[in-house]
């Protein structure tokens, strides 16, 4: 009995810091809408600049838990053509995505498009690798279809609640975070190296390609405390926290538990963006959203004998 009530103990404080984790998640889609529209802040800049400031701490983060073994993913050029795959077609393309799709929308209806991704990851397995669906997954892609379809046109099919331009960003920051989930899956599994180590050294090459577009030195918009206090929100609270939480939670809970909590992330945007960002929502947008949070969980729940990396749990939280 003492070693059950353990293992219960265990879960729910895992299942806790997964919640805690992708509340953070939502608080900074929401922190993320403010500045790409009520601040002045050009999109490159932003970009570059977050995507280097969190790389850098990731590193040094890597480089405090792991020492030399953080370098130990340029060992071969195989490993370093999964790495700069994933740093630019995976999570450089979609924070990019992500952050336009809030930019010319919402954050509430972007964080509900990419939180498709695992739709478009099995997908993606039944197009190219020709893998039978499961009963689970054509219930699911139902499910969220309908989903979609009432959020973005709150049930009416002649007009949508967010402009078009957004709907397309938001479907691609879904795929582009199916390749941010897929892409690294050999580092971190066949090679062993740490996913921080390869969320660290993807986000800094991110980084780098974003400042040889857009150098963080160039058109540097004012440095205000309200500037400072939004990149610090989605660089820590966005990236760097609910990263070491997911990971400190999956010692004490399985993946398909914590997967379900990750349910948390677009509740708190929705619920934030209703609070601080006047967004004004409908009955069937609300049903719509709920749906796809609802799909998603049955497509978890039919493939949770699939094996997943901790890594995997961290997917599209830009």
């Amino acid at each position: 009995m003492k070693t059950s009530s353990s293992a219960t103990e265990n879960v729910m404080k895992g299942i806790f810091w997964a919640t805690v984790a992708s509340a953070m998640f939502g608080i900074s889609g929401t922190v993320l809408q403010f500045i790409s529209q009520g601040q002045a802040i050009p999109t490159s800049w932003f970009l570059s600049a977050r995507t280097m400031g969190a790389g850098v701490v990731l590193l040094v983060i890597s480089l405090v838990l792991y020492g030399k073994k953080t370098f130990a993913v340029f060992g071969s050029l195989r490993e370093i053509g999964w790495l700069v795959a994933y740093a630019f077609i995976g999570l450089g393309a979609n924070l990019l995505t992500f952050y336009i799709a809030v930019q010319t929308g919402n954050a509430a209806a972007a964080t509900i498009l990419q939180y498709l991704s695992p739709l478009f990851i099995v997908l993606g397995s039944l197009v190219f690798k020709q893998q039978r669906p499961l009963r689970s997954d054509m219930i699911a892609f139902v499910v969220a279809l309908v989903g979609v379809f009432l959020a973005i046109t709150r049930g009416n099919i002649s007009q949508l609640a967010i402009p078009l331009n957004s709907l397309l960003w938001g479907i691609g920051s879904g795929i582009t975070a199916a390749c941010y989930v897929v892409l690294p899956r050999s580092l971190v599994r066949d090679d062993g190296h740490a996913p921080i180590t390869v969320l660290g050294w993807g986000t800094f090459l991110a980084g780098v390609g974003f400042n040889l577009f857009h150098p963080v030195w160039v058109n540097t918009p004012p440095i205000t405390p309200t500037l400072i206090g939004s990149m610090s929100t989605v660089i820590l609270i966005g990236t760097i926290l609910p990263f070491a939480l997911l990971l400190y939670s999956s010692h004490f809970a399985p993946s398909d538990v914590i997967s379900i909590v990750d349910a948390t992330q677009p509740v708190v945007t929705f619920i934030l963006s209703i609070m601080f960002l006047s967004l004004k929502i409908s009955l069937a947008e609300v049903v719509g959203s709920v749906l796809v949070i609802v799909a998603i969980y049955l497509l978890q729940r039919g493939r949770q004998k699939v094996v997943e990396t901790p890594f995997e749990q961290t997917v599209n939280k830009p």
